[in-house]
């Protein structure tokens, strides 16, 4: 399993609704910072969207991810027929083994029927190019109706991107999810938390923490996926919170990037 970064490493450098910094963090910036950082690879999901490229700009990419030696992941949004294989034909462009696939899309909750469904029309098309289907885990599903989907395809060639934060929208913990979806893991993204009471102690909040300062139990979790043996990557991604100006949200984000990977770095030796 390598270790690598993605576009929710850097979201607020990517940008997000409403706060979209002056010089944004563009795909190539990305694989730079990777390379930088001695990484082999990093995912490009759907808040930095491969297909918004021109032609060029994507051989340009595939030419930079090629010189500097990180491997591109590809990632996308809203699981359509059209949408799978527009993204499908990505990821064979950038050699990308896996594509990590959130169901869910603006205005489109498919039911479990129809997910199944369009990616059953889709198999023959993911053994051909070698590219399997990671989906992941997100808060409108259960952790078991993501196996149920997998098991319903075809669990050779679809998997889940574990999120070790997400399920808990769904009201579900990290033990319970990573027991349900470990064996089926092919790409996992490694977001630390922390759970505090509010101020006013009705309710918790659920907020982001730089890797190893939080909740989430690394060396646990690190080996819980691996023993599966299916998994191939780890994806550093961060909830990082606002600070008083957009510019200082970016600099604490890459502050908690890169204390994160100083953390990691041991568990991928």
């Amino acid at each position: 399993m390598r270790l690598g970064i993605g576009s929710y490493t850097y979201t607020w450098a990517v940008g997000v609704p409403g706060q979209v910094p002056a010089s944004p963090l563009t795909a190539a910036g990305l694989v730079h910072r990777a390379a930088a950082a001695g990484l082999s690879c990093v995912q490009i999901a759907d808040n930095l969207p491969l297909d918004a490229l021109g032609d060029a700009e994507r051989r340009d990419l595939r030419t930079l991810a090629a010189e500097t030696g990180v491997a591109i992941e590809t990632g996308a949004r809203g699981l359509t027929p059209e949408r799978l294989e527009l993204h499908l034909d990505l990821a064979v462009f950038f050699h990308s083994p896996v594509l990590r696939f959130v169901i869910d899309g603006p205005g489109h909750e498919p039911a479990i029927d129809e997910v199944v469904g369009v990616i059953d029309a889709a198999l023959p098309r993911l053994r051909e190019a070698g590219v399997r289907l990671a989906l992941e885990n997100h808060d409108r599903l259960k952790a078991a109706e993501f196996r149920e989907i997998v098991l319903r395809t075809d669990p050779e060639w679809v998997g889940i991107c574990l999120d070790t934060v997400n399920s808990m929208g769904a009201g579900e913990g990290t033990g319970e999810v990573v027991a349900t979806l470990a064996p089926h893991t092919l790409n996992l993204h490694l977001k630390d938390f922390a759970v505090e009471r509010a101020p006013h102690k009705m309710g918790f909040v659920v907020t982001g923490r730089p890797a190893g300062r939080g909740m989430l139990g690394i060396p646990w979790l690190l080996e819980e996926v691996r023993k599966h043996g299916r998994c191939r990557s780890a994806i550093l991604e961060l909830w990082t919170p606002p600070a008083p100006s957009l510019e200082e949200t970016i600099a604490l984000e890459a502050a908690w990037a890169d204390e994160s990977l100083r953390f990691l770095a041991p568990f991928f030796a």
